[in-house]
């Protein structure tokens, strides 16, 4: 087992050590000057940008990469995984997003609908990398279905509990960390208020199709909806002490309706905080 944490955190240091050069790499000449990031460009192929939008646009989701890593380290460790786990978890996070950088230099924008799916084009970058031949053959089909679901509306059907464990924790890990980055777009209503058939979903506690947005009020509907999709209860504790919840509340209209929907689902949040965590995988 020693043998397997040694050869397991070895390849964690060579991914991340990756991965950093790989998100730096987009980088502008002048924001590489400045970036946090603790590895320089040295051989890797670099892609320049003046455009300012695109430069805020990696390093939102280099950010993005470190607190989903660190969410899953600490998701884990609250479940108690072994190190080895735990050491996989971090690599699914690592590469979660990895279709990101591609995706917005090449369309310019993070939405999966007019351009493509972010999972699938992180499948197609990890897809030749040599260090991935080094995960035994079960880690690496866990992670590829783990980084393959960590977006869907919902986990693919599948009898391996494995696969359907780890890809629960990304998802948690993920949303978690969407809650804050998409705080500053969550504002106060501008008027246009929610899609009929989205409250309709809400209301009855369920997930609706988020390609399908079509106001500014749909968007933070989503983001409630998503509360009925978090799987462990210290995940929905880390989203509700960060008051994300009530302050999209806070901003949506208010009417009998959507009052329904927020009652159900205040209800639901706090019977969820009581249950225990379980890890199936």
């Amino acid at each position: 087992m020693m043998n397997d944490i040694a050869k397991m955190q070895e390849l964690w240091q060579e991914m991340s050590s990756w991965m950093t050069t790989y998100m730096k790499s987009f980088y502008s000449p002048e924001a590489a000057k400045t970036a946090k990031s603790h590895l320089e460009i040295k051989s890797a192929k670099t892609i320049f940008f003046d455009d300012a939008q695109i430069v805020d646009g990696i390093i939102l989701k280099e950010k993005h990469t470190w607190k989903v890593v660190k969410n899953c380290e600490n998701l884990a460790k609250h479940l108690n995984l072994n190190e080895h786990d735990s050491l996989l978890a971090k690599m699914i996070g690592l590469f979660h997003d990895v279709g990101r950088f591609y995706q917005f230099t090449v369309y310019r924008t993070f939405n999966d609908a007019l351009s493509e799916n972010h999972a699938k084009l992180g499948l197609k970058v990890i897809k030749d990398l040599p260090f991935m031949a080094k995960l035994d053959e079960e880690d690496l089909a866990t992670l590829k279905f783990a980084i393959g679901n960590h977006n869907a509306k919902e986990i693919a059907p599948t009898e391996n509990q494995r696969h359907l464990a780890f890809a629960k924790l990304i998802r948690d890990a993920d949303k978690i960390d969407i809650y804050r980055v998409l705080k500053p777009f969550l504002g106060p209503t501008d008027g246009t208020g929610c899609s009929p058939d989205f409250v309709d979903l809400f209301v009855a506690g369920k997930q609706c199709d988020y390609t399908k947005m079509r106001t500014q009020d749909d968007r933070k509907l989503v983001r409630l909806m998503w509360v009925y999709d978090v799987y462990f209860a210290w995940s929905l504790k880390q989203i509700v002490e960060q008051n994300y919840i009530e302050d999209i509340i806070n901003n949506l209209v208010q009417d009998e309706k959507m009052m329904q929907g927020i009652t159900r689902l205040r209800n639901y949040i706090q019977e969820k905080l009581q249950t225990k965590d379980i890890w199936q995988g």
